[in-house]
């Protein structure tokens, strides 16, 4: 089958077509044949050296697919030769085949084109699980969300907009800032031009902060968070070595936290694609929800798609077709 690989640790440029031998699928797997894949930021940082695959997993980029169920594994449930899926993958993705945990496919959501859906997985178990997940969170819950013109940031704008929350959310530029208002944000802020601390503390500070950027912003997260508000670090595009003061987390009783999804163990990405299933896709179908997909490339172009994934110019994912 033709894969993507990086032929070492390095820029967009160390991504170059290959070939490798088409998996079989092990027990609990299915063997999707590959309809587009998602591009994501733990693809890039692997790319770079900085981020090996787990034990067992494909040393191949891709963390997420669309595509049909072609084969079974032992000890399948639930699906059958010839579904279409859409699949959170541990690595591999990046391939005209691969074999996933069957526990982690979820079914094209209804009125969502199957090339749209490779895009879903990776943010909505990311957002579900580290948002939603086990979390009692009340209507009108102000919710701010970083870089919300971006993959996470804008499945997070639509998901809180969804469950009734007050969703601010930062862009840069003023095309961003509409594009997340379309999304659902009651409040976008142009980081360039205004202050997100002080228009969220005008708000009265919000409940849950979910950041992407790190660097200053950690210490402003804290000042614009309300007591007993919970911080979601996702990840450090600013860096992650900071001097903060934490006497105000201990004085709002905040809840800072983060995580990363690939290292969660199979039976919790089980259990958050159950609770899609049942309590997020039906959106889709009722025009609460939908796929935002900014180009999609083909393999030949996987070192542009990481280019444009670098430099934050896209809305929404960039998706790959083998």
């Amino acid at each position: 089958m033709s894969v993507v690989v990086a032929r070492e640790p390095g820029g967009p440029d160390v991504l170059q077509p290959g070939r490798r031998p088409v998996p079989a699928p092990g027990p609990g797997e299915v063997l999707i044949r590959v309809t587009a894949i998602g591009v994501n930021g733990p693809d890039i940082v692997q790319r770079k050296g900085l981020y090996p695959p787990p034990e067992g997993a494909s040393d191949l980029l891709g963390l997420e697919v669309s595509g049909e169920i072609v084969a079974l594994g032992d000890r399948v449930d639930g699906w059958q030769t010839g579904d279409r899926v859409t699949a959170l993958t541990n690595g591999g993705g990046y391939a005209e085949y691969v074999a996933v945990d069957a526990r982690h496919c979820l079914p094209i959501p209804e009125g969502v084109d199957e090339t749209d859906a490779a895009g879903l997985p990776e943010t909505f178990f990311t957002v579900w699980s580290n948002i939603f997940h086990g979390a009692a969170i009340a209507s009108g819950t102000v919710f701010l969300v970083h870089g919300g013109a971006g993959g996470i940031g804008s499945t997070a704008v639509q998901m809180g907009a969804a469950f009734g929350l007050r969703v601010f959310a930062t862009a840069g530029s003023d095309e961003d800032c509409a594009f997340c208002r379309e999304l659902g944000a009651e409040r976008a802020i142009d980081f360039r031009t205004e202050d997100f601390v002080e228009i969220v503390r005008e708000a009265g500070g919000a409940d849950v902060i979910l950041d992407i950027i790190g660097g200053d912003y950690v210490a402003r997260n804290i000042k614009a968070a309300r007591h007993d508000a919970r911080i979601v670090q996702l990840a450090f595009n600013m860096g992650s070595k900071v001097e903060i003061n934490l006497m105000p987390v201990m004085l709002k009783r905040l809840v800072y936290t983060g995580s990363t999804l690939r290292s969660r163990s199979p039976e919790f990405k089980a259990e958050v694609a159950a609770a899609l299933k049942a309590q997020v896709w039906p959106l889709f179908a009722e025009g609460r929800l939908r796929p935002v997909t900014h180009m999609v490339l083909p393999f030949a172009e996987a070192a542009k798609a990481h280019a444009i994934m670098e430099s934050a110019g896209h809305r929404g994912k960039i998706l790959l077709r083998p």
